[in-house]
């Protein structure tokens, strides 16, 4: 890589992390995972490694967080609160371990003081004569915010210490966090325990700060004028009996190998402590050789974070739930106690089908591994038998559907000659409440009708009021009920029924894809409304039995001729197209044929930038080219958005794909 080119991308991610460091630290709302951020800073410290030149006041390796919010006071930490390097695996541990013996210049037997890392907000709690007289945020590390009135108002720290062995005057340092079960009463207003901690710190009101649960645990020190005390674990003893709460799973090992083993076992235990962890913390246990081996410029050679697996963790299953989907499928998924994964807090889990809960024989109350990675949904990897309680039963799938009782079914693949994985529901229409609710909610969605302001919860909640029961009913809700109810004002009803109105007017292919019939996706709508022209031809097919006239479509196969029969054998599936068609003005399918992107096929991955994916599929379609939703050969361009699927990028690459970001491919159209 160029000179100019390693400084552009040095710059590039340290303006990254520095966006980055005032989501987190500043506005209480990160914008990605702490295993990204982790890497991140991984990325800009190899780069400085690597490239002596590379210098910057906002790099990993001098700054500790980010500047205190200019809506408090500042206050300079007496002993700066550093940051702790991180290890991820057995060999991070080792090198660890070597460079304590290296800069001693001897090995010698070590001690280590091991504390779980709660994930929550550092804080700094100077007492002077046993009276706590200021309270501070960690901030950059080097002063943080006087948040003092806010942090005592947490039952768990103490205002006025009478123990004689207290010292005269010490800065206790310890974190502040909020217990997982009295997040559950806050979790629709923070993304996660640690959020809503730091937002609650940050109240310029402590009568605020009062009413969330907040809690401390305390682990070292500071500044500390004078003190007997020889080792960590002694300190952490003092603490206990000075009246602050420390953590219960502290403990002192003496090896790389146990190191790992404790670390094990807290990881696969976590889901069943009170608080959110995100891996140990490891201490040379005496304080003596904590001073010998002192700081480097941003952290202390003493000490180490072994961080947990950033994408999975374990947790418990509670119950298993199966939810029916718009075409009849049966999917399990697994509501467990609430962890985090990620900076994400995951309390469901997909089972995906009958076939996996079997080969896995995943139980009601089983410890199991949950992994979540980039846009997957949270999925159990494994089970822990070891952890299972002899009473447990296996799980028996439901042979009816638990919405309507209809009898589910296992399809037969003529192709693969096996049975479908997926078990479904066998009514095909509206009978069913939860296909029902699941139709009207794709009728709905921006690919189909595209109807803003009503979302998924309010089609749920009109379902709830008898509102609404069929598509139809969109059409003839009753304004004057709904702005009645709760968050629903003049304006809110206007630009709602504005909004239906407009979806009145639809394209063929959208109508045939809103419809939601099986098979027949976003391209087979719109080879339907190519061959059958209008709306009233297409029902002529229908009425005369001449559905197998649709094998003559180049892209149509049996499949989805068997289909539409089942859909239109039903006769509240005709009732609902036939009153649909004289409700709203379908026309014909526009065909764009003189593009520029005529005979190229598209795919998108990641979130776009300033546009929908439905925007930027009509943008493809007006200049000829078309969207697929799978990598194969034919596919002409991948393109990228914000945190594209690796996997997909990865075949893309396998297959000589072309990958191009969103700002390259809008180049194609100029």
């Amino acid at each position: 890589m160029k000179l100019d080119d390693i400084k552009k991308t040095y710059k590039k991610k340290i303006d990254e992390l520095n966006k980055h460091n005032k989501f987190y630290f500043d506005r209480n709302a990160p914008k990605i995972s702490d295993k990204e951020y982790d890497d991140l800073k991984k990325e800009i410290i190899n780069l400085e490694n690597k490239n002596s030149f590379l210098k910057s006041p906002n790099s990993p390796s001098n700054s500790l967080g980010y500047k205190p919010s200019k809506n408090f006071i500042k206050s300079k930490h007496r002993v700066k609160m550093l940051s702790l390097s991180n290890a991820f695996d057995e060999n991070d541990l080792v090198n660890f371990e070597k460079k304590i013996f290296n800069f001693l210049n001897e090995k010698i037997k070590i001690e280590y003081s091991v504390e779980p890392k709660i994930d929550g907000i550092s804080a700094s709690l100077t007492y002077k004569d046993g009276l706590l007289i200021l309270g501070t945020s960690r901030g950059d590390g080097s002063e943080g915010e006087v948040i003092t009135e806010n942090l005592k108002t947490i039952k768990d720290i103490p205002k006025k210490i009478i123990d004689k062995d207290f010292p005269d005057e010490i800065d206790i340092r310890g974190e502040v966090f909020i217990k997982k079960s009295d997040f559950n009463n806050l979790k629709n207003d923070f993304a996660n325990p640690r959020n809503a901690a730091s937002g609650s710190l940050r109240q310029k009101n402590p009568n605020e700060t009062k009413k969330i649960p907040l809690n401390f645990i305390a682990y070292t020190y500071g500044y500390l004028k004078s003190s007997k005390i020889k080792k960590q674990s002694d300190f952490l003893k003092s603490l206990k009996k000075w009246g602050f709460k420390t953590n219960d799973q502290n403990t002192v090992l003496s090896s790389v190998k146990e190191l790992r083993i404790f670390h094990k076992q807290i990881e696969n235990d976590r889901y069943k402590l009170e608080y959110d962890v995100d891996g140990l913390v490891y201490k040379v246990n005496d304080f003596r050789l904590q001073n010998r081996l002192g700081f480097t410029s941003n952290s202390p050679r003493w000490a180490i974070a072994h961080k947990f697996s950033a994408d999975n963790a374990y947790s418990q299953i509670t119950d298993i739930d199966i939810q029916v989907g718009r075409t009849g499928a049966l999917t399990p998924v697994a509501r467990i106690k609430p962890v985090n994964i990620g900076g994400v807090v995951v309390s469901n889990a997909t089972l995906h089908n009958e076939d996996e809960i079997i080969r896995k024989d995943i139980r009601v109350g089983d410890t199991v591994k949950i992994e979540r990675a980039g846009d997957v949904i949270p999925h159990v990897i494994l089970v822990d038998v070891k952890k299972r309680d002899r009473k447990s039963k296996k799980f028996i799938f439901p042979n009816i559907c638990p919405s309507c009782g209809s009898d589910t079914i296992k399809e037969f693949n003529k192709t693969t000659k096996k049975f479908d994985a997926v078990r479904r529901c066998t009514n095909e229409g509206f009978d069913c409440e939860k296909i029902a609710i699941e139709k009207i909610k794709h009728f709905i969605s921006k690919e189909a009708m595209n109807i803003d302001g009503l979302g998924k919860k309010v089609i749920e909640n009109f379902w709830d009021l008898n509102l609404i029961r069929l598509p139809q009913d969109i059409y003839n809700l009753d304004y004057d009920k709904i702005s009645n109810l709760d968050g629903w004002g003049d304006l809110s009803v206007s630009n709602l029924k504005y909004s239906i109105d407009q979806s009145k007017k639809v394209s063929l292919d959208k109508f045939l894809y809103a419809i939601g019939i099986r098979h027949i996706g976003i391209e087979n709508a719109k080879l339907l409304a190519e061959y059958t022209k209008s709306v009233q031809n297409f029902i002529n097919f229908v009425n005369k039995g001449k559905l197998n006239e649709f094998l003559n479509i180049d892209g149509i196969g049996e499949t989805q001729i068997n289909s539409l029969k089942k859909f239109f054998n039903n006769k509240l599936n005709y009732s609902v197209i036939k009153k649909l068609s004289s409700i709203l003005n379908i026309s014909d399918l526009k065909i764009y044929k003189d593009g520029k992107l005529l005979n190229y096929t598209f795919m998108f991955t990641g979130k776009l930038s300033d546009m929908s994916r439905a925007e930027a599929k009509s943008l493809i379609e007006k200049n000829s080219g078309s969207v697929v939703s799978s990598v194969n050969k034919k596919l002409s361009y991948l393109i990228t958005g914000e945190k594209p699927t690796t996997r997909k990028v990865a075949q893309a690459k396998d297959l000589g794909i072309k990958i191009l970001t969103q700002k390259e491919w809008l180049k194609l159209l100029d």
